[in-house]
């Protein structure tokens, strides 16, 4: 996983939720809920960290939409080779016969 320099605002999303709900399923948190959490707890965002709190919600949700696919690669990881396929198929190969 990349470095985080940011360990506050992570620590400020998962208080707050890393996602919303619409009932059926996930949805990023909306401002309203954003805003909740600050007058509950009375610790008050800047603009810009109450925007990076929820395009991180929306990054979250989208690729959890997306990782359902069973194709997809993990977010952390670069293009595979081919030379990392044949490894695989090869594996597969002594496996299967």
């Amino acid at each position: 996983m990349p470095p985080l320099p940011l360990p506050h605002l992570i620590e400020r999303w998962t208080e707050i939720g890393m996602t919303g709900s619409n009932g059926m399923s996930a949805t990023p948190l909306s401002w309203t809920e954003i805003a909740a959490w600050q007058a509950n707890t009375c610790i008050r965002l800047s603009p810009w960290e109450a925007r990076i709190i929820r395009a991180l919600s929306l990054a979250y949700v989208g690729q959890s939409r997306d990782s359902e696919e069973e194709t997809c690669p993990s977010p952390w990881r670069g293009a595979v080779t081919e030379a990392e396929k044949a490894a695989e198929v090869a594996i597969l190969d002594s496996v299967l016969g």
